[in-house]
């Protein structure tokens, strides 16, 4: 049934049940666009030595052979996503994307990567690297710890075209489980 009010402050209690059991039994779209998304990485290589999808794949790959678990290996494979957007905005893009579906902490991890991993490159384009000190007193120090393996052992070490790395085939039943459960509506 759909809702027929033409505004949200002439609504009722009982159409916004409906509106909530309907995108609960729709969840399964989210997964869907993500895997889409990360469909597309595949076309953007921006000089890198493999594209973006198989970036985010080996970082999933790395994450996943480390023994991290479900929501931190999807949030490694989605972790640049939002290089399908924006490169230069892309870690809060992601982050905001995986918000709803992981613990605060690996938000936190893709909220912050970026500034981590430049401690492997910033100074190339004269910034700081040491640009993660500034997440230091914001973070708590396990969110710290994690940003920094995510970003030094999994994500700065994903650009080898010969790493034997997961197809996004593997990842995919993952990906469902974890869209599959938001944390809110």
């Amino acid at each position: 049934m759909a809702s027929t009010f033409t505004r949200m402050d002439e609504s009722t209690a009982e159409q916004w049940a409906e509106i909530g059991k309907q995108t609960r039994a729709n969840s399964a779209r989210v997964a869907e666009g993500i895997l889409a998304l990360l469909r597309s990485l595949g076309d953007i290589t921006d000089g890198f030595a493999t594209d973006q999808l198989t970036h985010c794949l080996q970082t999933a790959t790395r994450a996943e052979r480390d023994g991290a678990d479900p929501e931190i290996v999807v949030a490694s494979l989605c972790h640049d996503i939002g290089k399908a957007i924006s490169v230069p905005n892309h870690p809060a893009i992601g982050a905001e994307i995986i918000k709803p579906y992981v613990r605060e902490e690996v938000y936190w991890m893709i909220k912050a990567h970026q500034d981590f991993q430049g401690k492997h490159y910033y100074a190339h384009f004269g910034g700081d690297s040491n640009a993660r000190e500034k997440h230091r007193e914001a973070l708590a120090p396990e969110v710290f710890e994690l940003t920094a393996r995510f970003a030094d052992d999994w994500d700065q070490t994903s650009f080898d075209p010969d790493y034997d790395t997961e197809p996004l085939e593997h990842f995919e039943p993952l990906v469902r489980e974890v869209f599959g459960r938001s944390r809110s509506l």
